[in-house]
């Protein structure tokens, strides 16, 4: 687990604009969580998210969702931490999916199934790109287009040596992996305001000297 931590990449995100059956958004989260992406953000159709948190077969805790009220404000918070954002949209203009920089703080906006990145979003977003198809079908899976751009994002930062080392704080690194590993102490000593100790190797507690 911790192995996965050091991996994870606080500045590679994915937002899911109404993306609204469970199997797609377990999908993603599973790509998400294998790509190494530390944090996805949501928008839920009505307000009601489409899956539970800790579902999407086991992964769902292992990927952060930070739920938001409209797309809008999804794209300010994101633009407001310094990140890209790159809607995967079939627009004029758009860009092969392969030409878009994935190694700046950037985040993929993937749309709803039916309808696609919204107006407002269209707006708001600093550049579209599009997977090219060569076949009879005018699109691919929600799922499926999330984990190609993905898995281009993870291939860019392999070349750059951004899986190399640790790229969360260590004070968060130590918060997630206890939460990990030790949910029920972590719980309790939230409730109780008190500070996670530190673990030993075999990831218990670390007894005091």
């Amino acid at each position: 687990m911790r192995e996965a931590l050091e991996r994870r990449q606080p500045d590679l995100r994915v937002l899911l604009d109404q993306v609204n059956k469970p199997h797609n958004l377990a999908a993603i989260l599973r790509t998400c969580d294998a790509v190494g992406v530390f944090q996805a953000h949501a928008v839920w159709p009505g307000g009601v998210p489409a899956v539970h948190h800790h579902s999407s077969a086991g992964v769902g805790k292992w990927v952060n969702v930070v739920a938001h009220p409209d797309v809008c404000s999804a794209i300010q918070a994101l633009h407001n931490e310094g990140l890209r954002v790159y809607a995967a949209h079939p627009v004029a203009g758009a860009v092969d999916y392969r030409q878009a920089d994935y190694t700046v703080p950037c985040a993929v906006l993937m749309g709803a199934e039916l309808w696609g990145v919204s107006e407002a979003a269209c707006q708001r977003v600093d550049e579209f790109i599009t997977i090219p198809m060569f076949g009879l079908g005018a699109s691919v899976n929600v799922s499926v287009a999330a984990a190609v751009i993905l898995y281009e994002a993870q291939r860019q930062r392999l070349a750059k040596g951004m899986y190399n080392h640790p790229r969360l704080a260590p004070e968060v690194l130590h918060r997630i992996l206890f939460e990990w590993l030790q949910p029920r102490i972590a719980r309790r000593c939230r409730e109780q305001g008190l500070p996670y100790p530190e673990l030993d190797e075999a990831g218990h507690p670390a007894r005091s000297q």
